[in-house]
């Protein structure tokens, strides 16, 4: 025959590598799936108007902002593209619905007499590279307006991992508000909506702290720096929304404004 003697190649079958199948992470899935509901929602019913001082840093941050409403921790997530574990009173998460999504969502319940709890998972999150935000007044703002004095976990936090500190200010209609409370542990804890009206936020220059976190003296310090930043951010934004009040929107459609400088 033609080909007598002829060996036949032999060829192995391809082996393609195996892989394992990666856990689902839901905390990220469902915040995929409501972030841009939150921020459609804002848009739409929160006239927002917001301006930053300097583009977000990549990586892991630590959001700070005053508190005037229960709705904040909400609207705070609409700053950044990634997800953002917020940390927020326990009150909240013994809402029907609204606690289920939130705690589904990752975000960090802080127990009244435990904040310890929050504190260590909020670490475990930064340096896990995810952004925290956090209300340094520990509570609502007061009533009347102006700002609490800070607690010391963010800048203790920003030590212990070198994030940054974003300072951000807000503003809205106080008028607005729904006043409520939820009882919690034989206490009422205190909240306060807020589903229309004009709501501004100004972003900080990221704060960058150096130092010993065991220096009480520092810490204190550099949260009162960080608090007096906040205030005159929020400052900011209401003198942005005073100036738009004065000037009549044609035909009442909704001024958005979102400026990056």
């Amino acid at each position: 025959m033609l080909f007598e003697g002829y060996a036949r190649p032999y060829f192995r079958p391809l082996e393609w590598p195996r892989r394992e199948p990666q856990p689902i992470n839901w905390e990220d899935v469902l915040y995929t799936v409501g972030h841009p509901l939150v921020a459609l929602y804002y848009k739409l019913t929160l006239n927002p108007d917001v301006v930053f001082h300097h583009p977000l840093p990549a990586g892991p941050k630590i959001l700070v902002a005053n508190h005037p409403s229960t709705t904040d921790p909400l609207i705070l997530t609409t700053l950044c593209a990634e997800p953002v574990r917020i940390l927020i009173t326990e009150s909240v998460f013994t809402i029907p619905v609204v606690g289920r999504l939130l705690r589904r969502t990752g975000q960090i319940p802080v127990a009244h007499d435990n904040g310890r709890a929050a504190f260590d998972e909020a670490l475990r999150r930064l340096k896990d590279g995810q952004t925290v935000g956090i209300f340094p007044e520990g509570s609502l703002s007061p009533r009347e307006g102006g700002l609490h004095g800070p607690r010391t976990g963010a800048a203790r936090l920003a030590l212990l991992t070198g994030a940054p500190i974003i300072p951000v200010g807000i503003h809205l209609d106080r008028e607005r508000l729904h006043y409520g409370a939820r009882q919690l542990d034989e206490r009422d804890e205190p909240i306060r909506w807020y589903w229309r009206g004009p709501y501004a936020m100004t972003v900080g220059q990221p704060i960058h702290l150096q130092g010993d976190v065991e220096d009480r003296d520092g810490v204190h310090a550099a949260s009162e720096r960080m608090m007096q930043s906040i205030h005159h951010l929020a400052g900011e934004s209401e003198k942005r929304l005073i100036s738009r009040a004065r000037v009549p929107a044609p035909n009442k459609r909704r001024a958005t404004e979102w400026v990056q400088g």
